[in-house]
């Protein structure tokens, strides 16, 4: 029997992030916690075969059409963007330190301003915890503004996220879909350059 290659994989210390898929004036920049090695060595957001995030924003309705990570950048003709907090690929985000959420916050709080997003979503609670220094935050919208963004948080679509079913998810997105944009954003495009 014929032994299988098996494939190289590139070690996630020697990976660079993710590029953000960014510009001014959007609805909301969806903000992951770091990229997972996949995502980086491929150079896509959300790239694993178990995360759910691309099924949750069309089935949430903030796209027409189940989008995939290798058209990533077409989320801004809806008025979405991506970003993540720790720029450093690993392989599941409780890799990350405290001390790297707060190296990276005061960065990425500029950033948000710069960009003035209608609202930041958080995936999961992990980052805004660490840079905010609070315990205890709550799904959904945030009392405070983040970048003077309106700061939502969302259950991280993660394929290791399963304390979320696939319709508590969409549910949680439809919410936030609902909240910034009140008519059916999945028919309104943009054009992007």
């Amino acid at each position: 029997m014929k032994k299988e290659p098996i494939p190289s994989v590139t070690p996630p210390d020697s990976l660079q992030g993710l590029p953000d898929i960014l510009e001014p004036g959007l609805s909301v920049i969806f903000c992951g916690i770091n990229p997972g090695v996949l995502a980086a060595s491929t150079g896509r957001h959300f790239a694993g075969r178990g995360n759910r995030f691309w099924r949750v924003l069309h089935l949430a309705g903030f796209t027409p059409e189940q989008l995939c990570p290798t058209n990533d950048r077409t989320l801004l003709q809806f008025g979405y963007g991506l970003t993540t907090v720790v720029s450093r690929p690993t392989a599941r985000a409780d890799e990350l330190s405290q001390w790297e959420f707060k190296a990276a916050a005061t960065e990425f709080e500029q950033k948000i301003e710069r960009y003035a997003p209608q609202c930041v979503a958080f995936l999961g609670k992990m980052a805004l915890c660490a840079m905010s220094g609070e315990r205890e935050i709550h799904w959904g919208p945030q009392p405070t503004a983040f970048g003077s963004a309106r700061a939502w948080v969302l259950p991280n679509p993660s394929g290791l996220n399963r304390t979320f079913s696939l319709d508590a998810l969409v549910t949680a997105y439809r919410e936030l879909r609902l909240a910034v944009t009140p008519t059916d954003s999945a028919s309104r495009t943009r054009t992007v350059d």
